[in-house]
């Protein structure tokens, strides 16, 4: 794939925008994310929110090619170990965003993407609501990572709620112990990023992100039980970071986050290429469920 391959067709154009900019990885010299520019919208657009936004900025998804593959890889690693922050990848794609929104403001700014490109687009996403600018996000099939992916390995229903509240009670009670949990919520940074809702795609068939619903799902259950505050704090916590927590050194889950729109893809996909791929999202024979999860903070 050469470079003119490596990012979309001018399919943007028949929505008026125009390709402003692309983002190159200075590790590989590869596109990985573009600047799209709205050109004009026809006056009845901005007569119901949301408006059509000015600047939308897309990430793409790992691509396994000679020229990509071995960089892509690296940096899905990252996400694995909550280490993507300190890519370059990252690092240049929130100063994309940054100075786009300091140019025209967080409402006229999008942003999306796909696969790795939705990881990078959530963490530049959370960053930026950490600074209290709260932009359209779109973020399809992003990973979730989790040591027990429960939503394949279980089918079982009961068994499954059963792991997810005994797993909720222990996090909660190993958050607490080691005095990771904070109470004062003008210092808590979950509650703060709860104000932030991004749009998230997930297929029940997609190993990388099903993950999600039963994060999700499992949030309900626990408020419908009674035992809503444990997994307030439960739901803040990753494996991953409590570790981190137990040795001194303060990580936060890539993937966790408070309040989401999620829509998940209910129609049967014949294999996981299927599954992951972006293209069922526009797709308009698949069938969908959507549903806003909101972080309850008390």
């Amino acid at each position: 794939m050469n470079q003119h391959e490596a990012h979309a067709s001018p399919w943007w154009e028949r929505f008026h925008f125009q390709l402003n900019h692309v983002l190159v990885d200075d590790t590989d010299l590869s596109y990985f994310g573009a600047i799209y520019e709205l050109k004009y919208a026809h006056p009845c657009f901005y007569q119901s929110t949301p408006y059509p936004p000015r600047y939308v900025i897309a990430f793409r998804g790992t691509l396994i090619t000679n020229f990509t593959g071995y960089q892509d890889m690296k940096l899905n690693m990252r996400c694995v170990f909550a280490k993507l922050y300190e890519s370059l990848r990252f690092r240049k794609a929130f100063e994309a965003v940054w100075n786009t929104v300091i140019t025209v403001g967080p409402a006229n700014v999008w942003i999306a993407g796909h696969s790795l490109g939705a990881s990078i687009a959530m963490l530049v996403g959370k960053n930026m609501a950490k600074s209290r600018y709260h932009l359209e996000t779109y973020l399809f099939n992003p990973p979730f990572i989790s040591v027990l992916p429960i939503e394949q390995m279980i089918k079982n229903e009961t068994l499954k709620d059963g792991v997810r509240i005994a797993g909720s009670f222990m996090t909660a009670g190993i958050a607490t112990a080691m005095n990771i949990h904070r109470d004062d919520t003008e210092e808590d940074l979950f509650t703060l990023l709860s104000e932030w809702t991004p749009y998230v795609y997930v297929n029940p068939s997609d190993p990388i992100c099903s993950e999600f619903i039963g994060y999700f799902q499992h949030r309900e259950k626990m408020d419908e039980m009674g035992v809503g505050k444990y997994e307030r704090i439960a739901t803040q916590y990753s494996f991953g970071s409590l570790v981190s927590g137990a040795i001194g050194r303060d990580i936060e889950p890539l993937h966790i986050v408070p309040t989401a729109y999620l829509t998940v893809n209910i129609s049967s996909s014949e294999d996981l290429r299927r599954a992951h791929g972006i293209v069922q999202w526009w797709q308009p024979h698949y069938e969908w469920q959507a549903k806003l999860y909101k972080f309850k903070s008390l």
